[in-house]
């Protein structure tokens, strides 16, 4: 017994067999017969208005869910509009699965409309280019498309679809249509890090006085906040974190030591005197180590990472540790577990010296938080925005500034990643699809974005979509009329009124996103923000903007030092 049908539906009923989340695309005639199909299957399908925003929504879904994100693009120009959002994803490890038309076999390469070498373009955004030569391999290759966007480190796979495929019937047998439900989210798949290196660690780790954790994202990829934030309270080791590792433990936990790198708390001088680190999935890139200056050289390190090839990129490790983070973290706690509580009692001197540090970085970062300076400052707008957001509630950072000064000012409250940057690329622009994408993958919680006006600009179009969608974001309008990160370069490296091409039109964002239907209210008193916060987050029917007027200081537009007290020198890249 046979079942004739399209390629396009034969992808349909793949996606359908694999219970696949919200898929985000914009058609054209190449897809056209999935489109048919996702309409009578009743596949969870919308509209988007620009495909970068497509696989933004998709990376966040896929970042707050674990599950795979989907995407769709026709060919040529939607297909390499799609690149900056797979590199995000490719980078920051979010499993997708993007399907992508391409153009008629028959003609290929005779000028075909929107046809251009679209394999070569997005090839190197990928973790996977599957391209389908046949209608009957359809269910093979996406199954094939799921397991590598779950396993090893997650990734984006685009699967690339002929007009004529698309087009085309296959008689598929009873039974062809399954994915195993494993490869539906990440990780599908663990490893443990081999034994003897394991040992090594642990010896390493029992004997040291001051270790410290240093935590990336691949935290969050394994679902491992909650085992290591036992794994420090048990052993007695802080925890610092990058930006995508924040909530690896929660920020108010007495083992946190906060950010590290380019921004930090407390944990720099930390690392710089630590005598045994545990690197825990990060990739200790430019940002998290400082321009590579973070750990100093000399230091003993233990990596544990998912992909082997990341261990000694940036610095050298004593042990490497080749595995699932959430596994040999458990493995790591059963070895130590004999002597942790000495070790941990042995320590508590280091632990009174951290906690001395962090009383003393809140003291000194009071001023940001309480300010009542107006424009309104970026600390006291994070201030407010934490008091009246749920514990459980999700924090998107777009690119550039905001991730920046959330990352250094936010405070998670619980185990696990409420706190969602776009730092595999740092495009500007994630903000307002990041939370769509977050809320749709955990529609119970309270989700907020914190965007520049300049990455505002640039994705306005999806607010029709948020609309269109019903769904409850708040997006907070960082409005200093600039580009704010570029602005603040400026002045930092050529000095007060060197800037060019760096300003924007003063624009009420408030009245813009009335205008198309949304909620706006535009915040220029630091007193308002309170209830302001309250108003959008009690919002259940739709998205919500706060324009919120800050700072048209250059010289207070990064969350680092006054830059006009940053001495630079050649080569230096404080912000």
């Amino acid at each position: 017994m046979t079942n004739e049908m399209t390629g396009g539906e034969a992808l349909a009923q793949m996606i359908k067999a694999a219970e696949g989340g919200p898929m985000f695309g914009m058609g054209g005639f190449q897809l056209l017969p999935f489109y048919d199909a996702a309409r009578r299957l009743g596949l969870d399908h919308h509209l988007i208005n620009d495909e970068r925003c497509a696989v933004f929504l998709a990376d966040a879904y896929a970042k707050v869910s674990g599950r795979v994100g989907l995407a769709d693009a026709t060919l040529g120009p939607g297909a390499t509009n799609l690149v900056t959002g797979l590199v995000e994803a490719l980078n920051a490890g979010s499993p997708l699965v993007v399907i992508v038309g391409d153009a008629n076999r028959d003609h290929a390469g005779k000028n075909m409309t929107q046809e251009t070498d679209q394999a070569a373009i997005l090839k190197p955004a990928v973790k996977a280019f599957l391209r389908l030569e046949s209608v009957a391999r359809i269910p093979e290759m996406m199954r094939r498309a799921f397991e590598i966007a779950t396993t090893g480190r997650p990734g984006p796979v685009v699967v690339d679809v002929p007009e004529d495929i698309a087009h085309g019937t296959h008689g598929f047998e009873e039974g062809a249509f399954h994915v195993d439900p494993i490869f539906a989210s990440v990780p599908a798949l663990r490893c443990r890090p081999d034994a003897d290196a394991l040992d090594e660690a642990a010896a390493i780790l029992a004997r040291a006085e001051r270790p410290m954790v240093l935590a990336g994202g691949g935290v969050h990829l394994s679902g491992a906040a909650e085992v290591l934030t036992r794994f420090a309270e048990e052993n007695g080791i802080p925890v610092a974190h990058t930006m995508t590792g924040k909530g690896a433990i929660p920020c108010t936990h007495p083992m946190s030591a906060g950010l590290f790198g380019r921004y930090d708390r407390i944990a720099n001088d930390l690392i710089a005197v630590s005598d045994a680190l545990l690197v825990v999935g990060c990739k200790l890139g430019e940002i998290a180590t400082k321009r590579y200056i973070v750990p100093p050289t000399d230091r003993t390190i233990i990596h544990l990472d998912i992909v082997a090839e990341e261990m000694g990129r940036t610095f050298e490790p004593t042990v490497r540790l080749w595995g699932d983070a959430r596994a040999g973290l458990q493995d790591l706690a059963a070895a130590l577990s004999p002597g942790a509580g000495e070790a941990k009692a042995r320590r508590a001197a280091y632990h009174a010296e951290i906690a001395d540090k962090m009383a003393a970085w809140r003291k000194e970062a009071a001023p940001r938080y309480d300010s009542e300076e107006v424009p309104i400052g970026m600390g006291r707008l994070i201030r407010d925005m934490r008091a009246e957001l749920p514990d459980d509630g999700i924090f998107i950072a777009d690119g550039g500034f905001a991730a920046h000064w959330g990352g250094l000012l936010f405070d998670t409250r619980l185990p696990g990643r409420a706190y969602v940057p776009d730092r595999g690329f740092a495009s500007i622009g994630y903000g307002l699809p990041g939370a769509m994408g977050a809320k749709l993958a955990a529609p119970g919680r309270t989700v907020v974005a914190l965007t520049g006006d300049g990455g505002f600009n640039m994705t306005l179009g999806e607010l029709e979509t948020a609309i269109r969608m019903r769904l409850a974001v708040t997006i907070v309008v960082v409005n200093n009329a600039a580009s704010g990160y570029v602005k603040a370069l400026q002045h930092l490296m050529y000095g007060e009124g060197s800037y060019q091409s760096s300003d924007l039109h003063e624009t009420d964002y408030a009245a813009v996103a009335r205008a198309m239907g949304a909620a706006g209210i535009r915040v220029t008193e630091p007193d308002a923000l309170p209830a302001a916060f309250r108003e959008a987050f009690a919002r259940t029917d739709g998205p919500t903007v706060l324009d919120v007027v800050v700072t048209r200081d250059a010289g207070k537009m990064l969350p680092a030092a006054d830059s006009r007290a940053v001495k630079v020198k050649k080569g230096d890249r404080v912000a």
